[in-house]
């Protein structure tokens, strides 16, 4: 088993985060370090506890969660961010991972897929509830994001995808007979094609425009 996974639990309901710690107290490896009530609490917790995930609900009275998560990835970039939400509007997607977080996952999602998206965020690797993932999909209609894929040749797409797999250079290198050197060269001209800064920017982009499926990662 891997590293502990240190959590930040972010909602206003009481009865959630009590129900969601005790979840986690039962299942190894995930350790519950602090709760919010309130988007300024949680950045205020992130900053106090530096977690390694903040599981944060998108509807929270006096709002504020969207900046909440633009301001704790700007503040702690170790700090991943997953929300969990009722909901998962076309807005509200694109919304929450334009500002950092790299997974949405709904309330009725099984145990199992949660803690399987936390150990997915700790590693860096996007989480997507297929819900989600559909709405992150209508919503794509920016003519320039359309253009900036298909520039990418057959053979950086196959990359690309295997980025959003979370594969290393060398496991790519390995499975495309490539140098690990050629590959470190593809990744820096996919991020350049595609405007992203890295990895975890880039296997978003090849989920948001259907390269690869949520299941697949």
């Amino acid at each position: 088993m891997g590293p502990t996974v240190r959590v930040l639990l972010a909602d206003d309901h009481q009865i959630v985060r009590e129900g969601l710690r005790t979840l986690f107290n039962d299942e190894p490896g995930i350790q519950v370090v602090g709760e919010a009530a309130s988007a300024a609490e949680a950045i205020d917790a992130a900053a106090r506890l530096k977690p390694d995930v903040m599981i944060l609900d998108l509807i929270m009275p006096g709002g504020g969660s969207i900046d909440a998560i633009r301001t704790v990835r700007e503040r702690h970039p170790s700090v991943q961010v997953l929300v969990l939400s009722s909901f998962a509007g076309d807005h509200q997607v694109h919304d929450a991972l334009k500002a950092g977080a790299i997974g949405y996952m709904l309330k009725d999602v099984s145990r199992a897929d949660l803690v399987r998206a936390i150990r997915s965020l700790h590693q860096g690797q996007p989480a997507l509830h297929p819900e989600a993932q559909r709405h992150l999909v209508r919503g794509v209609s920016a003519i320039g994001e359309r253009t900036a894929l298909a520039e990418l040749t057959e053979r950086e797409r196959g990359v690309l995808g295997l980025i959003a797999r979370g594969r290393s250079n060398k496991s790519i290198a390995a499975e495309l007979n490539l140098s690990e050197g050629t590959v470190k060269g593809y990744v820096s001209i996919i991020l350049g094609k595609l405007g992203v800064e890295d990895r975890t920017q880039a296997a978003l982009y090849a989920v948001k425009h259907g390269l690869v499926q949520a299941s697949e990662l």
